[in-house]
């Protein structure tokens, strides 16, 4: 993911996309996909080449979750909402995570390090409450458990 010369990105996207039914979708994929969120920039852009308004594209952006306005972190902890990990403690692994990190759902740390996103099923409900961080996955994560990840993390282990 480059986090500079997405202008470029947007265009690109626009001009491959902007002919498809339902455009939208498939361009802010496309521009996340390849440098990681929906710069507040595209957001004009997008909307004078779809002739929409700006408010219809920051709505699709905004209504999905799966949009990011703000750069990622280098390190995705991902941690499921789902009904199988809500019933094993993921509420509360959650306010704990968002305490240690200082940040909410859609944010990043200040310092870069870490994103922190909700995610609807992991596929590991035997292993209840499922963690993914950076495209691995964790059962039976604790408190404690994810503050050691979080510090192997940011050790780069």
């Amino acid at each position: 993911m480059k986090q500079h010369g997405y202008n470029e990105v947007v265009r690109d996207a626009i001009a491959q996309l902007k002919g498809k039914p339902g455009a939208l979708l498939p361009i802010l994929h496309e521009i996340q996909d390849t440098i990681g969120y929906i710069p507040a920039d595209a957001v004009p852009v997008i909307a004078d080449e779809l002739n929409l308004s700006r408010a219809e594209v920051h709505g699709v952006i905004s209504f999905y979750h799966y949009f990011r306005q703000t750069p990622p972190g280098k390190h995705a902890i991902q941690i499921c909402q789902a009904e199988s990990c809500k019933a094993m403690g993921s509420d509360q692994l959650t306010a704990h995570a968002k305490k240690r990190l200082g940040i909410d759902f859609h944010e990043t740390t200040p310092d870069g390090n870490f994103s922190l996103e909700p995610v609807y099923c992991l596929g590991n409900c035997a292993c209840s409450p499922a963690v993914m961080i950076d495209d691995e996955p964790h059962g039976r994560v604790t408190s404690e458990r994810i503050n050691q990840l979080i510090d192997m993390a940011k050790r780069g282990n």
